[in-house]
């Protein structure tokens, strides 16, 4: 980890994950149809989604989840005040690797969003 260039790990894993869909072009077509379900707007709003989603990517210690999830949040309008929230929860939940990872979704939000 360290210090990590947030827009060119997402670049370089956009570059990963297009060969990837071309390779796999059927399940990874039914995984962004499941991402596209899953996000949309029901009960809980899409903020809220990408706000879980992103305390998932903590505690799972899944970098590209901090990033995809924290730039997401951030386009549905997410705060920094909501991510340190999200943050706190993912740290009760995980402990200390999720302080670690919780230290890392910040920077990934500040880094990827105008908020930050």
């Amino acid at each position: 980890m360290g210090t990590r260039d947030w827009n060119d790990f997402v670049a370089q894993t956009d570059k990963r994950m297009a060969k990837l869909r071309r390779d796999i072009s059927e399940p990874a077509k039914g995984f962004g149809q499941l991402a596209k379900s899953a996000i949309a707007p029901g009960a809980l709003d899409s903020r809220t989604k990408e706000l879980i989603a992103l305390a998932v990517g903590i505690a799972a210690r899944c970098d590209g989840c901090l990033a995809y999830h924290a730039r997401a949040a951030g386009r549905y309008g997410a705060t920094r005040e909501e991510v340190l929230e999200t943050i706190s929860v993912a740290v009760y939940m995980g402990g200390g690797p999720s302080m670690i990872y919780g230290a890392e979704a910040l920077d990934a939000f500040d880094s990827l969003t105008a908020e930050g």
